[in-house]
């Protein structure tokens, strides 16, 4: 009796490894047929199972994102049971920064989908904003509680205040990748921007001494 074939398990196989061409060579190097060969599977499977290079690329997209929101999740658990708002912040934004393997590994591989859609802005301009853009309204609103519990300065606009930290985070990333900072300095470059933030209008109208 032949084996029954997992069609999920093989369609991880090969998106996995186009994530590792992107995240080792770019994805300019990510040909069907490279693919393939780094899978270890026939051209003709990586094509019965993805039609076209674009279904193949949105798939890997949307594999790395669950892998990075597993990680934001497992980091958010460690900050423990009832994590406050700038505890869930930080969480998510210390575990985007290249300081270890795997959000090196992340962070690269993004980077080779940035590029793509640099040179191509068509093929991926309808896909790729869904993750930032979920990732910014939930840290607006994780700033809209700190706010409420007094945390930060009311008068703050938390969207723009989420995306102002996206951006400061991913291009620390960048500035680690370059080799201009380590990851360390990159984390307390984060620490330094998220104490000013997170500094109550209350304690700022203190007297001092």
């Amino acid at each position: 009796m032949p084996a029954r074939v997992d069609h999920e398990e093989r369609r991880k196989q090969i998106a996995e490894a186009l994530l590792r061409i992107a995240d080792t060579r770019g994805l300019q190097s990510a040909s069907m047929r490279a693919v393939a060969a780094e899978a270890g599977v026939s051209l003709r499977l990586v094509q019965y199972y993805f039609t076209t290079k674009e279904a193949l690329l949105l798939d890997a997209l949307d594999r790395l994102g669950a892998q990075l929101q597993a990680r934001m999740l497992e980091w958010i658990g460690a900050a423990g049971p009832s994590p406050t708002p700038r505890d869930i912040v930080t969480a998510i934004l210390s575990c985007v920064l290249p300081t270890d393997p795997e959000s090196r590994r992340i962070t690269r591989t993004y980077a080779a989908y940035y590029t793509l859609v640099l040179n191509d802005p068509a093929l991926l301009a309808r896909h790729a904003t869904a993750q930032p853009d979920g990732l910014e309204s939930f840290l607006g609103k994780q700033i809209r509680a700190a706010q409420q519990a007094g945390q930060i300065d009311p008068a703050k606009n938390p969207e723009m205040t989420a995306a102002g930290l996206l951006a400061l985070v991913n291009g620390l990333g960048q500035s680690v990748l370059g080799g201009q900072r380590d990851g360390e300095a990159a984390l307390a470059v984060l620490t330094h921007h998220l104490d000013e933030l997170f500094r109550s209008p209350a304690r700022d109208d203190q007297p001092t001494g």
